[in-house]
């Protein structure tokens, strides 16, 4: 299991995660599309986790509503999946909202991601909804975490 060191960015980084992310999702996208995503959003968190200093994962997320925090976009590099890192980042994520006085963490997963969907249930998320997605063509599921 590796251990993680989590850091917590700011919109400059961007394009540390556009990297990050092309390696773990296609099609790429560049900076302009996170940019885009956190336009007007409040309590915009990126967060990236590092072993030895390099950077292996990533997330970014933001307010939904003023008691629901939204975790928007996940992604740990193949090399190590299965080691721990998406927990260790979802765990920093659940922290960072309490902190901040946020009810609940919500987040949402296409069905074909067995691996999230573990997650999820696996911390303790509830199935709240199936979201439509127009642009995949396909149903989201919807989860959501009550922080104590």
């Amino acid at each position: 299991m590796a251990n993680a060191k989590i850091d917590i960015l700011g919109p400059g980084d961007l394009e540390l995660i556009e990297g990050l992310y092309a390696q773990v999702f296609k099609p790429p996208h560049d900076v302009e599309f996170f940019q885009r995503r956190f336009l007007g959003k409040h309590n915009a968190l990126i967060m990236i986790a590092l072993v030895d200093d390099h950077p292996i994962a990533f997330f970014l997320g933001f307010e939904l509503k003023p008691n629901v925090f939204y975790a928007w976009l996940f992604g740990v590099l193949g090399d190590f999946r299965r080691q721990g890192i998406a927990s260790q980042l979802l765990e920093a994520v659940q922290a960072w909202a309490k902190e901040r006085g946020y009810g609940s963490v919500r987040l949402e997963c296409q069905n074909q991601h067995r691996p999230m969907l573990h997650l999820c249930i696996s911390h303790g998320y509830d199935i709240v909804g199936i979201r439509w997605d127009a642009d995949r063509s396909e149903n989201l599921v919807v989860f959501e975490k009550l922080l104590d």
